[in-house]
C-alpha cells in the first residue's frame, strides 16, 4: 500500500495487546508531526533525546546524524541455517535479504559508523558458508565503514566474528556520547540507553476489528529499544505504559501509536 493512498478520514488504529491475525500496512494513520526524510525514500520519525536528534527509520534502524552513525539491533545472521541444521523447514535467502537491507540503509543515510546492538550472529552455524561468505562480501563493499558490535547473548554463544571483518567488539553498556549502547535493555546512570534483545512489536486494532502486529520502537524516559533488524527473528509484543512512546514500522514509515 502506498502511503499516498492513506485516507486521512479513517479513524486511526489504536494499540492493543491481543494476538494478531495478520500483518500489513497501517490504514488510517497519518505521518506524524516531526516525520522527516533521511537521504532517501524511507520516512524517518525525528526524535529528540539526550540533547541529540535521532531518526527512527523503517529499515528498521536508528540514525544519529551528528555522528553519522547508523544503529541496528538483532540481525541474527545464520538463524535460518541453524534451524535447517535441526531439520526444520525454514525459508532460505534470509541472510542475503537482511544484508541487502543493511546495504540500502548504509547507502541512504551515508553513515560512516555502524553500531550493532547485539546478536549480529545467531549461532555457530553463522561462521559457516554461505552466511559468513555473504557477510565477508558485504564487508568488502563497505570497507571504509567503521563497525562496532556490542556483544549480545547470541554473540556470546556464536563466538566473536572473525578479525578479518574488521569490527570493534565491546561489551555492554558501552558509553558513546550521551548514550549507553547495550544489547539488553537496562537503566544506566547518567546516560540514555539504546538497546535491542526484546524484538518489540505492538498490536494495532482498526475500526473493523482487524488486528495487525507490527515491529516497533519502544521509547521510554531513560532508554529506547529498537526492533529486530533481521528478516527471520520473530517479535515480542510490548504494552504501552506511562512514560513510554511506541512507534510502529509500517509501509516504509515509522508512525507514533496514538
Amino acid at each position: 500500500m502506498s502511503r499516498d493512498a492513506v485516507p486521512a478520514s479513517v479513524p486511526p488504529l489504536r494499540a492493543s495487546h491481543d494476538v494478531p491475525t495478520g500483518q500489513a500496512g497501517v490504514p488510517g494513520v497519518a505521518p506524524p508531526e516531526g516525520a522527516a526524510p533521511v537521504a532517501g525514500h524511507t520516512t524517518g520519525l525525528l526524535h529528540h533525546c539526550a540533547g541529540e536528534r535521532l531518526h527512527l527509520l523503517a529499515d528498521p534502524a536508528l540514525y544519529w546524524p551528528a555522528q553519522q552513525t547508523l544503529l541496528v539491533a538483532d540481525v541474527h545472521l545464520g538463524k535460518a541455517a541453524a534451524f535447517r541444521a535441526l531439520g526444520q523447514p525454514v525459508p532460505s535467502g534470509t541472510t542475503a535479504s537482511t544484508l541487502h537491507r543493511l546495504d540500502m540503509a548504509v547507502r541512504r543515510t551515508g553513515a560512516r559508523h555502524l553500531v550493532v546492538l547485539g546478536d549480529l550472529l545467531h549461532s555457530r552455524h553463522a561462521h559457516e558458508a554461505p552466511a559468513m561468505t555473504a557477510l565477508h562480501d558485504w564487508r568488502a563493499r563497505h570497507a571504509e565503514l567503521a563497525i562496532t558490535l556490542v556483544r549480545g547473548n547470541h554473540d556470546d554463544r556464536a563466538g566473536d566474528p572473525p578479525q578479518s571483518l574488521g569490527m570493534t567488539l565491546v561489551d555492554e553498556p558501552f558509553a558513546c556520547g550521551p548514550f549507553a549502547l547495550c544489547h539488553h535493555p537496562q537503566a544506566v546512570a547518567g546516560a540514555f540507553s539504546l538497546a535491542g534483545h526484546v524484538h518489540p512489536a505492538t498490536v494495532l486494532v482498526g475500526p473493523g476489528r482487524e488486528r495487525l502486529r507490527l515491529p516497533c520502537f519502544d521509547i521510554g524516559p531513560a532508554g529506547m529499544v529498537l526492533p529486530a533488524f533481521g528478516d527471520f527473528t520473530g517479535a515480542h509484543v510490548v504494552r504501552s505504559r506511562p512514560g513510554h512512546v511506541l512507534a510502529v514500522v509500517a509501509d516504509g514509515q515509522v508512525l507514533r501509536v496514538p
